[in-house]
């Protein structure tokens, strides 16, 4: 049996209004970190409330998932935002969903970027540097999610925030380890064997995984991102968190 331990996050809250695109309920049974819709690619007032309530009764930990200012896009449009205001408006999408975990009685516990924003901070050192300068004028100093050795994880550990290297089961990976866009054909691993595979892989001794490319990445984390606004998303999540418990894998939050 091994000692290895992994987080399991997925986005959730990813609605407005009426109009939801994950079943939160069900996710929540399954991961240990709810990564929040703050209202500036998806979510709303009631939906932010809804969804720390909810993590709050299952002991999950509730993260803020900012990003651009895109409803229309759902965050996966390619923007430039000046870094002042990327900065106040990380701080504004920390500040909003604190209010709602606090009234749960929980608290923010670290921050994820989403879509555009999470991949752009990935190479672009001005866009992630203004993510970490939201998250300290947030207060707190949150833990940061997001690729390991990307342009954010850099500036987070500069400026003394805590990092903590994210691994995608369900995504294809580029020779230089960062995420092929959605928008290129096989970007989403669709093979469910694939996915708990490489879940496996990733939780017990770290994965070396094979690019588009054809060439072996190493990819190591502590938290595995499960994604929820895929068809079958809940069966896969449970498949996954069943083999890596099957295999002494303890599943736990990594705050």
């Amino acid at each position: 049996m091994t000692s290895a331990s992994i987080d399991l996050n997925a986005d959730l809250g990813e609605g407005f209004g009426r109009w939801r695109l994950t079943d939160d309920e069900e996710l929540l049974s399954v991961v240990t970190s709810a990564n929040v819709a703050c209202g500036f690619h998806a979510g709303d007032a009631a939906t932010m409330r809804r969804v720390c309530a909810a993590a709050a009764e299952r002991g999950v930990r509730v993260g803020a998932q900012v990003s651009y200012r895109d409803l229309a896009g759902f965050g996966r449009r390619t923007m430039d935002v000046p870094a002042d205001e990327l900065a106040a408006e990380v701080a504004y999408q920390i500040g909003a969903l604190e209010v709602f975990a606090r009234a749960a009685g929980s608290r923010v516990s670290y921050v994820k970027p989403h879509g555009a924003l999470y991949n752009r901070a990935v190479w672009d050192e001005e866009q992630a540097r203004a993510v970490v300068d939201g998250v300290l004028l947030a207060g707190g100093g949150l833990p940061v999610l997001s690729l390991p050795d990307s342009r954010l994880h850099r500036a987070a550990a500069a400026a003394g925030l805590p990092v903590v290297g994210e691994a995608f089961a369900d995504r294809a990976y580029t020779a230089e380890g960062t995420l092929v866009p959605r928008t290129e054909e096989g970007a989403v691993v669709a093979d469910p064997e694939a996915v708990v595979e490489r879940a496996l892989a990733v939780a017990r001794d770290g994965a070396v995984v094979v690019s588009r490319e054809g060439t072996r990445v190493p990819v190591r984390a502590r938290s595995l991102c499960l994604h929820g606004d895929t068809p079958g998303a809940v069966a896969l999540a449970r498949r996954v968190r069943s083999r890596l418990e099957d295999a002494g894998v303890r599943v736990e939050a990594f705050v």
